[in-house]
């Protein structure tokens, strides 16, 4: 039987925010065939992937413009447009997570995000202050799934493993969490995540 859990840890994008990047470049790029072969093609997940490890964007760049001098613009332009790419809270999964805080439950944040991307996020939505810390990849220069970071948050936090529920909306990131030793669910939406915390006693259905 699992154990009752006592620290939560929460993923962020596409948890508790929306990102997408076809919406940011949606004005550079204005045909969507075009815009998805550039995010497939030149500015791709990989790449960006790079920046939460802690790349910065500078170098990130002039990477790509080296092999891609007629994309310079856009290549540029996938940074500067990058507050248009998170285009909301998840707001009931947002008030899920503010209502397990204020009812006292031991949460935290470990996320894949680039350190100065989350400070940008951090300065719009409050609720990401709230949690009793966070380990950002940027910052750590380690990604999930790489266990590493799963036992660096935990040796961070203090936290138990068995005791411990990740949820995450990547399912390689969940499996390397239950690898760790802790509990974990793939975050669908709202209500599956719902059924999921009252079924191990989170909350109540």
């Amino acid at each position: 039987m699992p154990s009752p859990i006592r620290h939560i840890v929460f993923d962020i994008g596409q948890v508790l925010i929306r990102y997408d990047p076809d919406a940011g470049l949606s004005e550079v790029i204005p045909d969507a065939t075009e815009r998805t072969w550039f995010l497939e093609t030149v500015c791709t997940g990989a790449w960006n992937l790079e920046q939460d490890r802690g790349r910065s964007w500078a170098e990130a760049e002039a990477l790509l413009i080296a092999d891609w001098p007629e994309q310079a613009a856009r290549i540029r332009a996938f940074r500067a447009n990058w507050h248009r790419m998170i285009t909301g809270d998840i707001r009931e999964t947002v008030a899920l997570f503010e209502g397990l805080i204020d009812a006292g439950r031991d949460v935290t944040l470990l996320t894949n995000f680039s350190a100065d991307t989350f400070v940008e996020a951090r300065a719009r939505f409050s609720f990401l202050n709230r949690p009793r810390g966070v380990t950002v990849s940027g910052e750590v220069g380690l990604i999930k799934p790489d266990p590493a970071i799963y036992v660096l948050h935990q040796q961070t936090f203090d936290l138990e493993p068995a005791a411990t529920l990740f949820i995450d909306d990547v399912a390689a990131n969940v499996a390397a969490a239950r690898a760790a030793g802790w509990q974990a669910v793939h975050y669908v939406d709202h209500d599956r995540l719902v059924a999921d915390l009252a079924g191990r006693g989170v909350i109540l259905a």
